[in-house]
């Protein structure tokens, strides 16, 4: 690698509305600013990244309108991150960078399947590898999939990527007085009840594999190659 980073290897985290939303399934300017944003780091660090949804259909939106069955609700939902996957593998790769989409449903006609031994020997060969269907099983949230994930491929911290600059004590939409953390415990962030940001469930995890997470606005340019290069932003759980 040719520039220093305190980590060899990290999952990123990455919602669906990246690649799109608000009645745009695929946003071009997203898309293509997402794209920047994890190019500019290639040779940092290994990079696996895991893919929501959200931009086509979130299984728990089909429960509510529809009354959908959970479990069929949340596949349906798992199939929209296969897209997400394949898509952000074909553009990454039309920019010169290796990439691969991986899946944990069986669908070998669309990207390869979920093995964590050959995720990691992508990763050593400077691949970047896009994790699509979170865990492959209903009721697990993508964010608690990350941190399985990262466990598995010995990961060294998981980088949250959201709209806002990091974890707050209190939503700092409804809140002037609204004080960013820039560090807690998993302890304090299950007490404080701030799951509005990350599901508590992925944080119990975290909490379980001594596994830190990162959470930082990755709509800010240049902050995940900041990130990776030391710089100290954003709000870290461990």
């Amino acid at each position: 690698m040719n520039i220093s980073s305190p980590y060899r290897r990290v999952v990123l985290k990455i919602t669906g509305e990246a690649l799109g939303g608000g009645g745009t399934l695929f946003d071009p300017a997203k898309v293509e600013y997402l794209v920047e944003e994890i190019c500019s780091v290639r040779g940092i660090s290994q990079i696996a990244i895991v893919i929501g949804g959200g931009n086509i259909i979130r299984g728990s939106a089909l429960k509510a309108s529809l009354g959908t069955t959970g479990a069929v609700a949340d596949y349906i939902g798992m199939t929209a991150t296969i897209m997400n996957a394949m898509l952000l593998e074909d553009c990454l790769k039309r920019r010169g960078a290796e990439a691969v989409a991986v899946t944990s449903i069986p669908a070998n006609a669309l990207a390869e399947p979920y093995l964590f031994k050959k995720v990691i020997h992508h990763l050593e060969r400077g691949r970047i590898v896009i994790l699509a269907a979170g865990t492959g099983n209903a009721g697990v949230t993508t964010d608690t999939g990350a941190i399985l994930r990262a466990g598995d491929l010995q990961a060294d911290i998981v980088l949250k990527g959201t709209k806002v600059d990091g974890v707050y004590d209190k939503d700092p939409k409804a809140f002037r007085d609204a004080k960013l953390l820039q560090k807690l415990s998993y302890q304090d962030f299950l007490v404080k009840n701030l799951s509005k940001i990350l599901d508590e469930s992925a944080v119990a995890q975290a909490k379980m594999k001594g596994m830190p997470i990162k959470v930082f606005d990755l709509f800010k340019p240049g902050n995940l190659r900041a990130l990776l290069t030391g710089q100290d932003i954003g709000s870290t759980i461990s």
